[in-house]
C-alpha cells in the first residue's frame, strides 16, 4: 500500500461552493465517522448520509479556491485513487495542513470525483487514519442514496426457483426490437434485502423503445414468485457495479444476436474498470479501513489525478 498527496486535477474556475442542507449539523458528519467500524454498514450508511447532508474542506495541492492552477490533492490506497479532505476547521487545523483548501457540499464533491472513479478520503490524519469512501458510494450519494443499494455487494449467478419468469423475458424480448441481450445476477447490498437485477443490453435508447421495454419487464414481473424484488440494470452504465459484474462475469439468458445473420450491430462497450468495493477484489471492505501511509502530506508525485468536470 502506498499513499500520497500528489497534484492532479482540472483548473477551475469553481464558483461559490454551495453549503451545505440548511439547518444541517456541522458535527454531524464527524459524529457518524467516529461510528464507523468494519462491519457496521447502518454506521456506514450514516456516515454517507451526513456526507450528503453536509460539507468537507478539500485540500489544494496547488492554487487557492478560484484560481486557475487550483488542483486537489491524491492519494492511493491499495491501488484506488482517493481525493484528501477534512470534515472541520478543527481538523484541518490538527491536519498540519499548510496550504490552500475548499469547502465544498458533500453531494458536489461526490458528483465530481465518482465520474473520474475517484474516492474520497475523511480525515486522513487521524488515528487510524480516517476513512475511505470509494468512488461507488459518492454516486449513491450524487444520485440519491435511496435509489442504489448499498455496498459492498456480494454478487452471485441467482438461484431462485423463477423459470417462468425467465421464460417469458426470453420469449418476449424477442419481440422488442430494441432489446439486444439480457443478463441476470442475484444482489446483496450490505444493507437492505436481496434482489434480482436484469441487465439491458439495448440497441437504443429513444423514448418508445424505453417504454417498450418497460412495458416488456412489467408482464413478466406479473409472472415472477411472490416475494421476489426485480430491478433492471442498464447494461451500458460504466459506473454501476451490477453492471460492471455481469459484464464480466455472467453469460446472456437471452441473446438476439446468438448465431443470427443481419441483426443490427452489437453496442460496443469499454472494458470495465476495476471494481469499486475492495471486497469484489478480495479481502477488504467497502470503505476504506487502511490507514494512509506516514507522510501521506508531502510524497513524491504518483498517478495524477485525471481530473473531474469543473462547477
Amino acid at each position: 500500500m502506498s499513499a500520497g498527496a500528489v497534484a492532479g486535477g482540472v483548473p477551475g474556475p469553481w464558483g461559490q461552493a454551495p453549503a451545505g442542507r440548511p439547518g444541517a449539523d456541522p458535527r454531524a458528519l464527524e459524529h457518524a465517522l467516529r461510528e464507523v467500524a468494519p462491519e457496521r454498514w447502518e454506521a456506514y450508511e450514516a456516515l454517507l448520509h451526513a456526507l450528503a447532508d453536509g460539507q468537507v474542506l478539500m485540500l489544494l495541492w496547488h492554487g487557492t479556491p478560484g484560481s486557475p492552477d487550483a488542483q486537489y490533492g491524491n492519494m492511493e490506497i491499495s491501488g484506488h485513487g482517493y481525493a484528501p479532505a477534512v470534515t472541520s476547521p478543527e481538523q484541518l487545523a490538527a491536519s498540519g495542513w499548510a496550504r490552500a483548501h475548499e469547502v465544498i457540499s458533500g453531494r458536489e464533491i461526490a458528483a465530481s470525483l465518482y465520474r473520474t472513479r475517484w474516492g474520497l478520503w475523511l480525515n486522513p490524519h487521524a488515528p487510524g487514519g480516517g476513512v475511505g469512501v470509494p468512488w461507488a458510494d459518492l454516486r449513491r450519494i450524487a444520485a440519491g442514496l435511496d435509489r442504489l443499494p448499498a455496498g459492498p455487494l456480494k454478487l452471485s449467478e441467482p438461484q431462485v426457483p423463477a423459470q417462468q419468469f425467465f421464460a417469458l423475458l426470453e420469449h418476449q424480448a424477442g419481440e422488442v426490437r430494441a432489446v439486444k441481450a439480457l443478463r441476470r445476477a442475484w444482489v446483496q447490498p450490505s444493507v437492505g434485502e436481496p434482489y434480482l437485477a436484469i441487465g439491458l443490453e439495448l440497441y437504443e435508447s429513444s423514448p418508445p423503445a424505453v417504454e417498450a421495454v418497460r412495458a416488456l419487464m412489467q408482464r413478466a414481473i406479473a409472472v415472477a414468485p411472490e416475494g421476489l424484488a426485480v430491478s433492471t440494470v442498464a447494461m451500458g452504465d460504466e459506473y454501476d457495479p451490477v453492471a460492471l459484474w455481469m459484464r464480466a462475469n455472467a453469460r446472456p439468458f437471452y441473446d438476439r444476436e446468438a448465431g443470427a445473420q443481419g441483426r443490427p450491430p452489437a453496442t460496443v462497450y469499454p472494458p470495465a474498470p476495476p471494481p469499486p468495493y475492495a471486497s469484489q477484489a478480495g479481502p477488504g471492505y467497502g470503505y476504506g479501513t487502511q490507514p494512509p501511509a506516514p507522510g501521506w502530506q508531502g510524497q513524491p508525485p504518483q498517478q495524477p489525478w485525471p481530473g473531474y468536470p469543473t462547477r
